[in-house]
């Protein structure tokens, strides 16, 4: 116990010295400003950090290990006098997550301020260049907005929070948009797809392009033990839970009217099936397709993610014990697009497989999309991408 102290103290002194001072101090202009990470224009990327005392650093990133659930790879660090350093190879274009193991105590990068949170965890993250992270900047072009709105769920019997995105130019106008709603996956909340998914910058982007429609984009909170996301409740400051009680319950696909009707009140949109979208990510695709049949005749267009499936087998209610009937209903009125990913090496690569043998076995067409690697952001951002210029074109 005194040596995890020990080295967790070191740790911080170490990191300590890095800080920047607070901003009504003042100090000298260093001489040589350390950056860290430093991404190069051939997508090599060099980290740093002043840890004299360390007896061993690592890097701990998402590039590392790309196909495993939260893979979290290491690469040794180099020492150099005080600092310590270690430069990737080149990486792909795409948006990274990263941490610093010091002598065993993993910790943010000091000199890295760019933060983001997934589920219970910090990590820093970068981008590098090329065509695909371009689309995750912020390029200057016209910005929507993104709102947290509570809305009211009568089903759930309670004040909800979620995140809307509305399209540049919107408070100033008349039109009426169509709308997208995209669900997280579990661990997840209503900010997990403007952060981790960069919802926002890639929206921006492909509509100044002209590749997109504008459009309202909905991202709600999947699990409906919790109103808000961590902190952002009255619940206060909780551990958080992966696994909350409710997943899988059905209660997410029995309450979805209460948004539509929240959003359809509210805002300035489309009310046909045809202006309407719903895609969402492993939970969240297991909320799109039993969403989309337990409200058969709502979406035009649906998107799987890495989509789950059944993910409590004893939840009983009309969800899932009709799920066949309104599966064969929702074919019967007609989509325009049922759109399906899947990474070659997700864990839930063979529920993939069953679910589109289910929809072969009735005769009902969908959209196969099947891309390298496993259960990633780096998928379901790209999946979004390809998803977005497929609606709403007639």
């Amino acid at each position: 116990m005194v040596k995890n102290i020990m080295i967790i103290g070191l740790c911080l002194g170490c990191i300590g010295l890095q800080r920047t001072i607070a901003q009504e101090n003042i100090r000298p202009a260093e001489k040589k400003r350390v950056v860290s990470p430093e991404v190069h224009a051939d997508n090599k990327v060099t980290f740093r950090i002043f840890a004299p005392q360390a007896q061993k650093l690592s890097i701990v990133g998402n590039w590392m290990d790309r196909n495993a659930f939260g893979g979290n790879g290491k690469q040794a660090m180099q020492k150099d006098g005080s600092y310590w350093s270690y430069t990737t190879e080149a990486l792909p274009s795409d948006l990274f997550l990263y941490q610093i193991d010091i002598d065993g105590a993993v910790l943010n990068d000091p000199l890295n301020v760019y933060q983001v949170r997934d589920v219970s965890n910090t990590f820093n993250y970068f981008l590098t260049g090329g065509e695909q992270a371009a689309l995750y900047k912020v390029q200057d072009v016209p910005h929507g907005t993104i709102a947290k709105r509570w809305y009211e769920s009568p089903t759930l019997g309670s004040t909800r929070r979620l995140s809307v995105y509305t399209p540049p130019g919107y408070e100033a106008g008349k039109t009426k948009y169509p709308v997208l709603y995209l669900l997280h996956g579990m661990g997840g909340d209503e900010e997990a797809w403007p952060s981790l998914g960069r919802a926002a910058q890639i929206l921006d982007n492909m509509i100044a392009s002209g590749k997109i429609k504008p459009m309202l984009v909905v991202m709600p909170n999947g699990h409906v033990s919790n109103t808000a996301a961590p902190g952002e409740s009255s619940r206060g400051q909780y551990p958080i839970d992966f696994f909350t009680p409710d997943v899988g319950s059905g209660k997410m696909e029995e309450s979805f009217a209460d948004i539509i009707g929240f959003i359809e009140h509210n805002y300035r949109v489309k009310k046909q099936k045809s202006a309407r979208a719903i895609a969402g990510l492993s939970m969240g695709g297991s909320h799109t397709l039993f969403i989309s049949s337990y409200l058969p005749n709502t979406f035009d267009y649906i998107g799987l993610f890495s989509a789950a499936f059944r993910m409590n087998e004893k939840a009983e209610n009309a969800v899932f014990r009709d799920f066949d009937k309104n599966l064969k209903r929702q074919k019967d009125n007609g989509y325009r697009l049922y759109w399906i990913g899947m990474g070659k090496e997700d864990f839930l690569y063979k529920t993939g497989e069953q679910y589109r043998k289910m929809l072969d076995d009735i005769q009902m067409k969908y959209t196969y999309r099947e891309s390298e690697g496993g259960h990633t952001w780096t998928n379901w951002r790209l999946y979004l991408t390809e998803f977005l210029p497929q609606l709403f074109q007639d």
